[in-house]
């Protein structure tokens, strides 16, 4: 089997799409993977993962690099809580909020946490998906180390979080604002109608066709005054013709 048919077996069984992928990239994370199992038959491996789930999974964390933190990059998530979310709160009281690529829920989680502070006891939709069906379940149980709330102040991790030896567990109060549920970025259909995207560090790893087509769809889905957040080191070079305005470093607004 080839790369082209191996990414063609995935597209069907799984509901994958490897196709909007760097392939360089993706060629040289795969074949380290592989070389795991002690294969570089592509084959073989496509039946690995049809086999055992645990292979999937293990496909499916190398694909997306679960890597995340609460309010990671500090100062971009300040301007978050003080310009755009107070901003967006203005024009609307109840604000509808996608963490696309959520990997374990500590961005959206970040968001409803902001969202509290801001707006005590308000009601909002934050929604967060992922393509990796393990990580979502991670995400819900609201388990997080040390490492991962680094970036949290002693208020916050006081009213927001209960200590259990090494880790810290998201209260329910804040993990019942977030819903969670399944999307492929290349493949899923979008839903409408946010005042608030968040996906960052993800489109990197896409090629530029791919980067255009899910930009053009994030701005679909995005009410009028919406906002996209991405990544500090992501740059969309032709936000105007998307109908964006540059707001900050990592920020988009849509204008019509």
């Amino acid at each position: 089997m080839d790369f082209d048919e191996f990414k063609e077996r995935i597209r069907h069984s799984f509901k994958i799409d490897l196709g909007g992928y760097k392939e360089k990239q993706l060629k040289r994370r795969l074949n380290s993977l592989m070389g795991r199992y002690g294969t570089a038959d592509y084959g073989y491996f496509y039946q690995l993962m049809v086999g055992d789930r645990a292979v999937l999974n293990c496909f499916l964390d190398n694909l997306t690099i679960n890597v995340s933190e609460f309010f990671r990059d500090p100062k971009m998530f300040r301007f978050l809580e003080e310009v755009i979310l107070p901003d967006l709160l203005l024009k609307r009281p109840g604000l509808k909020v996608w963490s696309a690529a959520c990997a374990d829920g500590a961005e959206p989680y970040s968001a409803a946490i902001i969202l509290e502070d801001l707006a005590p006891g308000k009601k909002h939709i934050l929604e967060a998906t992922d393509l990796d069906q393990k990580i979502l379940v991670k995400a819900k149980e609201g388990r997080f180390s040390s490492e991962s709330v680094r970036n949290v102040s002693k208020g916050r991790l006081d009213r927001y979080f209960l200590k259990d030896g090494k880790d810290f567990l998201l209260k329910e109060r804040i993990k019942e604002k977030v819903m969670f549920r399944f999307q492929d970025l290349l493949t899923g259909v979008f839903r409408t109608g946010y005042d608030l995207i968040i996906c960052r560090n993800v489109a990197i790893y896409f090629n530029r066709e791919s980067q255009n087509r899910l930009n053009e769809k994030f701005v679909q889905s995005l009410n009028c005054g919406g906002v996209l957040f991405v990544g500090g080191s992501e740059i969309i070079m032709n936000y105007a013709e998307l109908g964006l305005t540059r707001v900050a470093t990592g920020f988009y607004r849509k204008d019509k």
